[in-house]
């Protein structure tokens, strides 16, 4: 089945297929009538929906289904490769969006299958089997920021985004919002999935991803983002997104050098 590589919205900065470069403005939701792939060349991109938000960026490819509705994100000089994928080829895809890490073999094909080089149909049918069977071998990474339902949860996660250096408590914090510690844990994990300390450590590396790409240094960015010292930002980061964040940003420099 050939992937479609024609435009599917005006919302879209770059064709539903295709290789771009993000401007940096902000994006309305919209939805697709096929589900879409999209790895980050150079840069960092979420995909933001009602329910929550992921982040790809450093080798990982942003999954989204068809009909889902979402917005993208992007911080300016991001360059990125959208692939469609049409619902009978996703069948085995999640049924919401996910954040795979890209093996090298993904990388390139994708990148074949998003590039201006003419393929043949048997040859694009036989590169996209490739695709979903790599992304069937792949568990989707922990890249999840999810949002809450529940008003007191709600209430804290704002105060949370709101203020990067918040390191107050959640015994604190639940003095502020009237609810208890307990009552918050409880909603943390029933809700969101993950135990506050970890929500919180994702909200702020989602936050300096986007600083990082934007040219602030590893410190400068560890101090906006709520971190006690650069040692334990690189420690964080590491151990989140799998590269330092002095790796990541030197993508940043080769374009801006290039």
């Amino acid at each position: 089945m050939q992937i479609s590589r024609q435009p599917d919205s005006d919302e879209e900065p770059w064709p539903l297929t295709g290789v771009g470069w993000w401007d940096g403005k902000p994006q309305a939701m919209h939805e697709h009538a096929d589900g879409q792939l999209i790895y980050p060349i150079a840069g960092v991109l979420a995909i933001t929906t009602e329910i929550g938000t992921w982040m790809a960026a450093a080798n990982r490819v942003g999954w989204t289904p068809a009909g889902w509705p979402h917005a993208h994100r992007a911080p300016a000089r991001t360059q990125i490769a959208a692939l469609a994928v049409p619902r009978e080829l996703a069948e085995s895809l999640p049924s919401q969006p996910a954040v795979f890490a890209a093996s090298p073999l993904l990388r390139e094909v994708l990148l074949a299958l998003t590039g201006d080089r003419p393929l043949r149909v048997e040859a694009r049918e036989r590169l996209e089997r490739v695709v979903i069977d790599e992304l069937v071998d792949a568990a989707p990474e922990a890249a999840h920021l999810p949002e809450p339902r529940d008003d007191r949860l709600s209430a804290v996660t704002s105060l949370l985004r709101a203020d990067l250096t918040d390191a107050r408590t959640l015994t604190e914090l639940g003095h502020e919002v009237g609810a208890s510690a307990r009552t918050l844990s409880r909603l943390f994990h029933d809700e969101l999935g993950m135990g506050f300390h970890q929500w919180r450590t994702q909200l702020r590396i989602q936050n300096a991803l986007v600083l990082l790409w934007d040219g602030h240094t590893v410190a400068e960015t560890a101090v906006l983002c709520g971190w006690s010292s650069p040692s334990s930002f690189v420690e964080a980061f590491r151990a989140s997104v799998g590269q330092t964040p002095g790796r990541y940003q030197a993508g940043r420099h080769q374009i801006t050098d290039g």
